[in-house]
């Protein structure tokens, strides 16, 4: 028995309202517990041979290989792909292929792409997955990109962290514009919202999304050569769910985030540098709730700072952290 499930796998056009999280890996209910959604092996894919106005099914076939290339080359971990060949298929057909295409959908005016799956039942195992980019919008494969058009390759990484099971970041900072709201500064790829057309900076992973990789794909030197970070967030006595909790690196000012999961305010920062943090916790109080979290969480108190710095060492975790945070 299968079943397809589209897990919070849209990337927005920069005139959406900004969603806010941190790095999560997708999971499913199986026997009572929670399963990563994973690949158990290389990731077979399909690309749709046919291509639209400016970018042909061969670009779309290169800029998806670029994209995996630069999540194999993460260090740590252990991505990997194999292209499979080009199909008259749609993506969104139910074949047993995992495919990348184009598909026609003004209805989703705001959806630059989005990845669905086919999940197991039984198992949580991945029968396939599909990625379509949308062409309400103006693509673009340039090397340097092209002013007035969306950068596929940057969308196309975006969409495989989803395809191999990440959730959005929130380390990223928007402001408003005539349109709605426009990115400024991103510290993600799995930021939910895209720089604005002709941008091509989010070709490049960035720490969280390293941190957010390595955690779920982990390779064989992972636990000797990364870190953890965990504490609690607590108000008045009692842990706060849904909490954003940030891990920022004292030496070169990178941060990593994590989401306080569970009544007991309880967060846990995987794949992080060894190093010495500061641990900032905010409230998702500008954050569509209902796509992250099932109930209802606690958004009102201050953004707040950690009392200690934190040493994360190699191959180990860093000393539990409390951080006590006050209603707003």
């Amino acid at each position: 028995m299968t079943r397809r499930v589209i897990l919070l796998a849209c990337l927005l056009a920069w005139g959406a309202q900004t969603p806010l999280s941190a790095y999560l890996k997708f999971g499913v209910r199986v026997g009572g517990q929670t399963v990563d959604v994973k690949w158990s092996g290389p990731v077979p894919y399909f690309i749709t041979e046919r291509g639209i106005p400016n970018v042909s099914a061969t670009q779309l076939r290169d800029a998806v290989g670029r994209a995996f290339a630069s999540w194999q080359a993460v260090p740590d971990a252990t991505v990997r792909s194999q292209f499979q060949g080009m199909t008259i298929a749609p993506p969104g057909t139910q074949d047993q292929r995992t495919t990348f295409g184009f598909l026609d959908r003004p209805e989703l005016d705001r959806v630059l792409a989005a990845t669905s799956f086919l999940l197991d039942s039984r198992t949580g195992e991945i029968r396939e997955a599909d990625v379509f980019f949308n062409t309400r919008f103006d693509w673009s494969v340039a090397a340097a990109g092209e002013a007035g058009r969306i950068d596929l390759e940057s969308v196309a990484l975006h969409e495989i962290g989803h395809l191999l099971g990440l959730g959005h970041s929130a380390i990223g900072e928007t402001e408003l514009s005539p349109n709605g709201r426009r990115v400024i500064a991103s510290g993600a790829v799995m930021f939910p919202i895209s720089f604005s057309p002709g941008v091509i900076a989010d070709r490049l992973l960035q720490p969280d999304d390293r941190a957010g990789i390595r955690d779920l794909y982990p390779g064989r030197q992972f636990d000797q050569t990364t870190s953890s970070i965990s504490g609690f967030v607590t108000k008045g006595g009692r842990g706060v769910l849904g909490a954003h909790a940030v891990a920022i690196n004292l030496r070169d000012g990178t941060t990593i985030g994590g989401f306080t999961l569970n009544a007991e305010g309880e967060f846990v920062i995987g794949g992080v540098s060894p190093g010495t943090y500061l641990v900032r916790v905010e409230p998702l109080d500008d954050a569509d709730t209902d796509s992250f979290f099932s109930g209802p969480i606690d958004v009102d108190f201050q953004v707040t700072y950690g009392a200690r710095i934190v040493i994360a060492p190699a191959g180990g975790g860093a000393d539990p952290i409390t951080v006590q945070v006050r209603a707003k």
